[in-house]
């Protein structure tokens, strides 16, 4: 069984996502990150970063429990643990892990930051506003390129998608509009129609 350590936010939701795609069975275990209980002694104790999702898998590789926390990490683990949604070929796989550090190194981290300086910073800063919100933009063309290229970011459906979808599901927080990225627009689209989707969309409840 898989216990996972969630909250609402876009990295939380790519894990439950792919545990709803994957069919495997799971307890959640909301971590309200407004109260600070990412910082509980009892979660840093599987999370010494202090941050959600981290997951308890009690059937290891070995067969023996094992804790993994970072997002992307828990995807590649997850992926390997079923032999799905990362490519079989070396060529398909180097290509989805490609575009799943474009995620993590780039439009996580940036769109973050757009989303801070426009709903959470106590002031507004135009700087930022600006330097963060034309790195999205930037982002979003790379992105738009891309699925102009193929119908998904790995030519197949892949973790790289579903790490990526939960953050362009915020399209409104940092004031994009999708029809200005029709290959985006249209590729969120048909994943937001898969019903393991709207499920991990919706955890924790």
């Amino acid at each position: 069984m898989i216990d996972l350590y969630t909250w609402k936010t876009p990295n939380g939701r790519k894990v439950s996502i792919m545990l709803e795609e994957c069919a495997l069975p799971y307890n959640t275990h909301p971590i309200d990150i407004g109260k600070g209980e990412q910082f509980t002694p009892a979660f840093l104790a599987l999370c010494p970063n202090g941050k959600i999702p981290a997951i308890t898998d009690s059937e290891g590789p070995d067969g023996k429990p094992i804790a993994l926390f970072e997002s992307g990490a828990i995807l590649v683990y997850l992926a390997g643990k079923t032999g799905r949604f990362l490519p079989a070929s070396d060529r398909g796989k180097y290509l989805a892990l490609q575009w799943l550090m474009f995620q993590m190194g780039g439009v996580g981290p940036m769109f973050g930051q757009v989303h801070h300086f426009l709903r959470a910073a106590k002031e507004q800063v135009p700087y930022a506003i600006e330097r963060y919100g034309k790195e999205k933009d930037r982002l979003y063309g790379v992105l738009d390129q891309r699925l102009g290229e193929a119908a998904y970011l790995a030519g197949e459906y892949s973790i790289a998608d579903i790490a990526t979808y939960p953050w362009v599901a915020r399209y409104e927080w940092h004031q994009t509009e999708l029809a200005d990225y029709p290959n985006v627009k249209r590729w969120f689209e048909a994943i937001g129609d898969r019903p393991a989707v709207q499920r991990g969309m919706a955890v924790p409840a």
